[in-house]
């Protein structure tokens, strides 16, 4: 917000690309006037986005945009602040504007979801960013979302609503907190350590699974229906799990339904630029792994349901190209090519070869065309059906006037809660993430030595000043303790609503205070500011969102994994500290 004020204070915006992409008042108001307004989209644009005009009268007048408040806020000089608007908005004295990408990542939407993101939008959209090249909005890794998704919940019939303006997706793990799950289906997920405030879902679990009185002990299928049945009746919960090695999740599994993985079966992916190709199996699963698809269908016909014949998983592929229409993963035209040709769409992709075809994909002259750039404002799309306005004429925003809209980020809504979760004492801030050597889940990675032996446990980074007086040195054993874990536990309907959005809700009692507690392996290392300490998110039996408070983001309803704290303390001395390399690994 700081650096767009300082962009529009300037008059460094980029008046040719807002005056051509960004909607009008006029517009905007269109747009939001077809229709009931049920969806995330429509509630929050009706509430929030702004015209260009109205949106630059909100951020000079907004007393959080100032440098001020932004230096004193995030530790960042005003120098930088102002070296950064330059360098990324003002134009050359030729005129010429310069050319920025914006890219973000998990840390900045998984902490401040909402707000994070469509600040970082607006702050692109500014300075001309999303219709050109070397001018891009996006996110730099992580999943790709390169799939077709299951069928959501209906947003309408969700409990939650944020105030008074609309419904939300549920919140998963409230929603099991609060005692409404009965049977859990569980595929290729590390779901409990996962979770914010992960101790407290995981002992949650526990204790509603294995600690329960009703247990299998016999071999009798008869008896294990009658056991889990009495279980569920009984306040319990059933837990199904369907992965292709054993997780932390395991433990507490009453079924285990093993899966063929990547290789072990012909499927399909997009990754991060829509490109689709085919991954074609090349070695049989072990025992009695089966993929995923056949999984669901066996359980879905026993269920009765109808339409889950599917022989092999190209079968699936061309049943899914439906949902995937008017998406960014729209590969409906491939399979009408196909079967024009007689042809499996599988067959047709793996024609393609191994640089497949960038979606939405089109049909045009009988020929398969690509889409190289989303936001094209060269590529001409059919108007979409039962849309009437000539604004949308072109593949543009994609929203129903088809030009972007600039959003209110309300530092409001998050300032209270940041305030309350802010470090004290000796504490210090405790983000986690991924590693690019690990990655992930570390479910394959921990049956490779040259994997384990460079990560023995989970580490954490941490400041040389901040080790100095904790008397911490490089492969030091530490724990990590937060007694003030914030669980939000309740307030399905909104009765915390308003613009200090926390502080109503703890007003209402639906927060529960628990304590999350995890041992690493200390690297000292100014990678990190002091005052902050940086974990691997995912480690089995460590995770570090034990120590992250689970209390959504109130509009979107999204977790905010990265916002931990703790207190870290010398335990004892880890093996590696005689045998590993603590050099750095950053450039500095």
């Amino acid at each position: 917000n700081a650096l767009c004020r300082v962009i529009l204070e300037k008059g460094w915006e980029d008046r040719e690309f807002i005056k051509k992409w960004i909607a009008s008042d006029e517009e905007i108001n269109w747009g939001m006037g077809r229709g009931p307004r049920n969806t995330p989209w429509q509630w929050r644009t009706t509430r929030w986005g702004r015209s260009f005009g109205k949106f630059k009268e909100w951020v000079l007048n907004d007393p959080h945009s100032t440098l001020d408040y932004a230096e004193k806020t995030t530790g960042i000089p005003r120098e930088k602040i102002l070296r950064a608007a330059e360098m990324i908005a003002k134009p050359r004295e030729d005129g010429a504007r310069p050319k920025a990408s914006f890219m973000l990542e998990k840390g900045s939407y998984w902490s401040n979801n909402y707000l994070n993101t469509i600040s970082f939008a607006n702050l692109g959209l500014l300075c001309g960013a999303g219709t050109r090249p070397g001018q891009v909005i996006g996110r730099g890794g992580g999943h790709q979302r390169g799939m077709i998704q299951a069928g959501p919940y209906p947003i309408t019939k969700s409990p939650e609503k944020f105030g008074l303006i609309g419904r939300k997706q549920m919140d998963l793990d409230r929603w099991v907190l609060a005692g409404n799950i009965r049977f859990m289906w569980v595929l290729g997920t590390q779901w409990l350590n996962a979770m914010m405030a992960s101790q407290f879902l995981m002992d949650y679990v526990r204790k509603n699974t294995i600690e329960s009185p009703h247990q299998i002990n016999s071999f009798s299928t008869d008896r294990a229906i009658e056991v889990l049945k009495a279980r569920a009746d009984s306040g319990g919960m059933v837990l199904i799990e369907q992965d292709i090695y054993p997780r932390d999740i395991t433990q507490f599994a009453d079924l285990i339904l093993p899966a063929a993985t990547w290789g072990e079966v012909d499927f399909t992916r997009a990754q991060g630029e829509r490109r689709l190709r085919i991954y074609s199996k090349f070695y049989d699963p072990p025992g009695e792994a089966k993929p995923d698809w056949w999984i669901v269908g066996q359980v879905a016909k026993r269920m009765g349901y109808e339409g889950f014949e599917w022989r092999e998983s190209n079968d699936v592929f061309e049943e899914a190209a439906r949902f995937s229409r008017n998406g960014t993963l729209d590969y409906a035209a491939l399979v009408e090519k196909a079967k024009g040709a007689g042809k499996k769409a599988h067959e047709l992709l793996r024609e393609l070869g191994t640089t497949g075809i960038q979606c939405p994909i089109r049909l045009e002259d009988g020929k398969l065309v690509g889409t190289k750039r989303l936001h094209d404002e060269t590529a001409k799309y059919p108007t979409p059906k039962g849309v009437t306005s000539p604004l949308q004429t072109l593949t543009k925003f994609g929203k129903t006037s088809g030009k972007a809209i600039l959003h209110i980020a309300d530092w409001n809504f998050f300032k209270d809660f940041h305030e309350r979760i802010t470090p004290r004492g000796d504490e210090l801030w405790v983000t986690n993430g991924r590693v690019n050597e690990i990655w992930q889940s570390l479910f394959d990675d921990l049956r490779k030595p040259y994997i384990t032996q460079r990560y023995p446990m989970n580490f954490i980074e941490i400041n040389p000043e901040d080790a100095t007086v904790r008397k911490i040195e490089n492969g030091d054993y530490v724990s990590v303790e937060n007694d003030d874990v914030l669980v939000q536990t309740g307030g399905f309907y909104g009765v915390a609503s308003g613009d200090l959005f926390f502080t109503n809700l703890l007003k209402s009692g639906y927060i529960e205070r628990t304590k999350g507690a995890v041992t690493a392996m200390a690297i000292v290392t100014d990678a990190v500011p002091p005052g902050v300490t940086f974990m691997y998110f995912l480690w089995p039996g460590s995770p570090a969102n034990s120590l992250v408070h689970n209390v959504p983001d109130p509009i979107s309803n999204a977790p905010r994994y990265k916002l931990g704290k703790g207190r870290i303390k010398k335990i004892g001395e880890t093996p590696a500290k005689k045998t590993l390399t603590f050099a750095p690994k950053h450039n500095v």
